[in-house]
C-alpha cells in the first residue's frame, strides 16, 4: 500500500534544531547530525567550546505532556539514585520545551557502544543494572503511561493492519488464522502468569537502547517506559537455541537477584511477549508509514515477501509457546 501525505517532521529543519537549542541557552556552532531514530528525530548538535548535545523532538501526537513529562521525572529520578541512565536536562525548573510546534528534550552525549552480553559478567552486570531500576521502579505508579496489555499489543494490531488493507489478499486468511491461534495462546499464557506484581519499566529494553562503556551499561533511551512484568525489561536481551537462552537468562537473574526479588513465573511470558513484539512491530511499521523516513528505510515492509514471512514467525512463535 503506498500512501503519501505530509508530514509535521517536514519543517524540522537545521535551522529550528538549532535554534531549539539555543532557546535554552546553548551556543550552538552549526553542526546538526542526525542520529538513528525513526519514532522520535534526535540530533547531535556541536556546542561551542562545549561539548555537543543530544536533542529529541518527540513525534506529534504520540504522548501526551504529562506522560513526557513522567518520563522525564522517572529518567531524573533514577539518576538521583545514581542509576546510569541518561536524564534530560533541567534547564529553568523545566525538562521539556517547546519551539515551533515541536516538544523536544535536550540531553548529554554518551558515549558508548551496543552491549554483546558475551560472557557471563557482563549478563550479570545487567541484570544488577534492570535491577536497581526495577527498585526504583516499584517505589511508585505511572499515571499517564502506557500499561502492557496484551489486547492492545496483539488484538488491536491484528485488527488494523486487517481493517486498513495491510495484509496482501492470498495469505489475509492465513494471517487472520495463525494470528488468532497465536493470540488465544498468549491469553492463555498470561492467565497461567498471574497474578503477576507490575511496575514502572524501561519498557524496550533491547541493546540497542543500551550504550556500553568502561564504567558499564548506561540506558539512553525511556521513551517507552511503562507499567509492567519485570520480565519484559529481560527477555530481549536473550537469544539464540532454547538451551542458551536458558543459560543467559540464569546469568541477568542471578545479577538482578543481588538488588530486587524475582517472580519465576514470569518466564513463562517470554515467548508470548516475543509473540506480542513481532505483531505490534507490523503495526508500527503501518501506522508510520505516512512518515517519509519509513518507506526509505523499510522499503521491504510492503512486499508480499515480508508478510509470508511474517505468517510464518507467527507459526513459528504458536510451536514456541506450546
Amino acid at each position: 500500500m503506498s500512501r503519501a501525505a505530509p508530514h509535521p517532521y517536514s519543517t524540522l529543519t537545521p535551522d529550528v534544531v538549532i535554534e531549539a537549542v539555543e532557546a535554552v541557552g546553548h551556543l550552538c556552532d552549526g553542526r546538526v547530525l542526525a542520529l538513528n531514530s525513526y519514532e522520535n528525530r534526535v540530533y547531535q548538535v556541536g556546542r561551542e567550546d562545549a561539548a555537543p548535545v543530544v536533542v529529541k523532538f518527540y513525534r506529534p501526537g504520540r504522548w501526551t505532556t504529562p506522560a513526557i513529562l513522567e518520563e522525564h521525572a522517572f529518567a531524573l529520578e533514577l539518576a538521583a539514585a545514581e542509576v546510569p541512565v541518561i536524564a534530560p536536562e533541567v534547564i529553568g525548573d523545566r525538562s521539556l520545551h517547546e519551539s515551533h510546534g515541536f516538544r523536544y528534550a535536550v540531553y548529554p552525549r554518551q558515549g558508548g557502544h551496543w552491549p554483546e552480553l558475551g560472557t557471563k559478567d557482563e549478563r550479570q552486570w545487567m541484570g544488577r543494572f534492570l535491577a536497581r531500576i526495577h527498585a526504583i521502579g516499584r517505589t511508585r505508579q505511572f499515571r499517564h503511561r502506557a500499561e502492557l496489555d496484551w489486547r492492545v499489543m496483539g488484538g488491536e494490531t491484528m485488527g488494523y493492519l486487517l481493517e486498513e488493507g495491510w495484509i496482501p489478499p492470498h495469505i489475509e486468511l492465513a494471517y487472520e488464522t495463525v494470528a488468532r491461534d497465536a493470540l488465544m495462546i498468549v491469553e492463555q499464557r498470561f492467565d497461567e502468569a498471574s497474578p503477576y506484581r507490575t511496575l514502572r519499566l524501561h519498557g524496550d529494553c533491547h541493546p540497542g537502547n543500551v550504550l556500553w562503556n568502561d564504567a558499564g551499561p548506561h540506558f539512553v533511551d525511556l521513551d517507552d517506559c511503562m507499567t509492567g512484568p519485570a520480565v519484559q525489561d529481560l527477555w530481549m536481551l536473550l537469544s539464540g537455541r532454547p538451551e542458551e537462552i536458558q543459560s543467559q537468562l540464569d546469568d541477568l537473574l542471578e545479577g538482578y537477584s543481588q538488588f530486587a526479588d524475582f517472580d519465576y513465573h514470569e518466564t513463562r511470558l517470554i515467548e508470548p511477549l516475543r509473540t506480542l513484539r513481532i505483531m505490534h512491530y507490523a503495526g508500527w511499521l503501518a501506522r508510520r508509514w505516512e512518515d517519509p523516513a519509513f518507506p526509505r528505510a523499510f522499503p521491504w515492509f510492503e512486499e508480499p515477501k515480508y508478510w509470508e514471512q511474517h505468517v510464518l514467525d507467527l507459526r513459528e512463535q504458536i510451536s514456541a509457546m506450546e
